[in-house]
């Protein structure tokens, strides 16, 4: 096991200290309250991070892990406007029809 390999990039935690390598990210799991580590998304973090430092994986999943575990509070970005998903869809459509060797009609 590897517990030492280190994120491709830090991941910066909200009070400014860093998580550099897996053992880092494991310990700082670790030490969060019951109900914040029981978490669905902190869950699959640790798995991610088990596998990766048991199997010599890539450090990717992890870290997306770590990260949406780190912003699962975080309100979602608004939708787009009605206009603007009509206007997409309809460029969507034109554009699946037109690799069909269909026409579109407005």
């Amino acid at each position: 096991m590897s517990w030492d390999q280190q994120f491709s990039d830090p991941i910066e935690l909200p009070k400014g200290k860093k998580l550099v390598t897996l053992r880092d990210a494991a310990e700082y799991i670790t030490k969060l309250s019951k109900a914040e580590h029981d978490a669905a998304e902190w869950r699959a973090a640790m798995e991610a991070l088990l596998l990766v430092a048991e199997h010599n994986g890539p450090t990717m999943f992890p870290r997306i892990g770590m990260m949406r575990a780190l912003n699962r509070r975080r309100p979602e970005a608004e939708a787009a406007p009605a206009r603007h998903r009509k206007r997409a869809k309809a460029l969507t459509q034109k554009k699946t029809a037109d690799r069909r060797g269909m026409f579109y009609r407005r």
